[in-house]
């Protein structure tokens, strides 16, 4: 019988063993990247196991909020926020974006949504619902941030390429403005295929960036371990 084993970080542990969507790249290279200084309060949505949460309180004193649509989620990073070291200033909802109407803004907005439109559905139910945008359209995902967030706040997250410019491109109807750009590439000989990007109702020149986490060796980058460095146990000093 395989025994399901929490993944360590350097400072905190996630247990996703009855989450659909896994512990992966695409959350801990956000999660390691937003800018998370002079945050007071930060909302993840979506938060699955509650990684990217996790991440983002052990680099700000924030106050961390997590929802996600699926219950089971919603109590595994409940539990996995409660062996944290950072227990006291998180906590998490089981709730859509839709209906989620808390009593304060939010300095900052992360997450890591689901991004596969008009694709063949995963045969399990819950996997689905965290891989593919049916229950959260980007259109609804925006109306939310503009909901949500503070008039200084951010809205960060991670898309697939062409998704993510359309969701910066839509973010302009609300006033949302691109402020800082990532273009991530799997490996060095690759295409790009992921975008992080930071936006925010202040118009600034973009700050663009890139990350490589692979070389063409297939082994990480200096600039992938200097980014994961706090977070990743095999990555010493």
């Amino acid at each position: 019988m395989i025994t399901h084993k929490p993944f360590r970080f350097k400072q905190f542990f996630v247990d996703d063993s009855t989450c659909a969507m896994k512990v992966g790249t695409d959350g801990v290279i956000l999660g390691a990247w937003v800018n998370v200084s002079a945050t007071a309060s930060i909302l993840d949505i979506g938060t699955g196991c509650g990684l990217i949460a996790l991440m983002v309180a052990q680099r700000s004193k924030a106050s961390i909020t997590a929802i996600d649509i699926d219950e089971g989620a919603a109590l595994q990073s409940t539990k996995n926020f409660r062996t944290s070291p950072w227990k006291e200033r998180m906590e998490s909802f089981h709730t859509a974006i839709q209906q989620f109407h808390p009593d304060h803004l939010f300095d900052l907005l992360i997450s890591n949504p689901p991004f596969f439109r008009n694709a063949l559905k995963a045969p399990e139910q819950k996997r689905s619902i965290a891989r593919h945008n049916d229950t959260l359209s980007y259109e609804s995902l925006l109306f939310a941030v503009d909901r949500l967030l503070d008039v200084n706040g951010s809205f960060a997250f991670i898309l697939p390429v062409e998704e993510a410019y359309g969701v910066i491109t839509m973010a302009s109807t609300y006033q949302l403005h691109l402020n800082r750009c990532c273009t991530v590439f799997s490996k060095e000989d690759k295409m790009a295929n992921r975008i992080m990007a930071e936006i925010s109702r202040k118009e600034s020149e973009v700050k663009k960036e890139t990350l490589v986490i692979r070389d063409k060796d297939n082994q990480y980058t200096a600039q992938y371990k200097e980014l994961t460095k706090d977070f990743y146990l095999f990555l010493t000093e």
